[in-house]
């Protein structure tokens, strides 16, 4: 297992979230390369799209550092499969963000570690009245 060092500070705001990660022994989470611009400028379109989800409690901020449709009776039927799609590319780019952010820094066996970590920053920099999943797995609202 990684060893966390004091909390490194990242000025990059994404999806209304700061990513403020603990960091892996030097691993630099705020590493930049062509892959992690792609996915963080994805990530960032599509978030005008999820915040509303979020908010009605739709959507929420799982554990393990995804997003999952948490209630689609919060969603009017014609619009299920877009959120769904939305949640789906979401998990995408996130699964590619934590891979590309441990392989940028030359250790892609600290992926576990990072993804970890940006769960749990994710969830701390919720807004209030959105949804997340506590340590056991039950749903919560901010």
């Amino acid at each position: 297992m990684i060893k966390l060092f004091p909390w490194r500070w990242s000025a990059l705001v994404l999806a209304g979230l700061m990513l403020v990660p603990v960091a892996a022994p030097a691993a630099d989470l705020e590493i930049n390369t062509p892959a992690i611009n792609a996915i963080k400028s994805s990530m960032q379109q599509r978030h005008a799209q999820l915040a509303p989800h979020y908010g009605s409690g739709a959507v929420g901020l799982t554990r393990d550092g995804m997003v999952a449709v948490r209630d689609a009776n919060q969603v009017a039927l014609p619009k299920r499969a877009a959120v769904n799609g939305l949640v789906a590319a979401e998990n995408q780019d996130r699964v590619a963000l934590y891979r590309e952010i441990a392989r940028a820094n030359g250790h892609p066996e600290w992926e576990a570690e990072i993804r970890n970590t940006f769960a749990q920053r994710w969830i701390d920099r919720a807004q209030a009245g959105w949804w997340y999943q506590n340590p056991a797995g039950a749903w919560t609202k901010k």
